[in-house]
């Protein structure tokens, strides 16, 4: 299994889900996982290559086409993903820039952040937890 395949105008808040306004860094595409920069305060896609950059925030709920543009990111709640997942199955940062993909798939050295659980086969149940570990050799 590799990273959810994501159908940006499928990507859709649940009820009651806590969402946040911010401002990308660069372009963000709705359904991507993003980080804060702190040099900038802007947000970039968030990527398991570091602690920092895969201290994912949020997953963005619209695209943005350049860095200054607005962007609503989910926090907390479900999200009617965009793509297909697997009940149960825990997803987490990817070494892909602002990819979502299952834990079992993260490698040595790359830092784990959990995004949520599938809950259904379109949707995530996000509780974000940037752990700043890596997994070890």
């Amino acid at each position: 299994m590799a990273d959810i395949t994501v159908t940006p105008t499928n990507v859709a808040a649940g009820a009651g889900a806590t969402t946040k306004n911010v401002v990308a860094g660069d372009v963000v595409t709705a359904g991507e996982l993003v980080y804060k920069v702190s040099a900038t305060g802007l947000y970039a896609k968030a990527i398991t290559t570091s602690a920092v950059t895969a201290a994912a925030e949020g997953i963005a709920l619209n695209s943005s086409e350049a860095s200054g543009q607005p962007l609503t990111i989910l926090t907390a709640g479900t999200i009617t993903i965009g793509g297909t997942v697997v009940v149960g199955e825990v997803y987490t940062v990817t070494a892909t820039t602002g990819g979502i993909g299952p834990h079992s798939e993260r490698a040595t050295a790359e830092f784990v952040s959990i995004v949520g659980i599938g809950i259904t086969a379109t949707t995530i149940n996000v509780a974000i937890n940037a752990s700043g570990i890596a997994v070890p050799a």
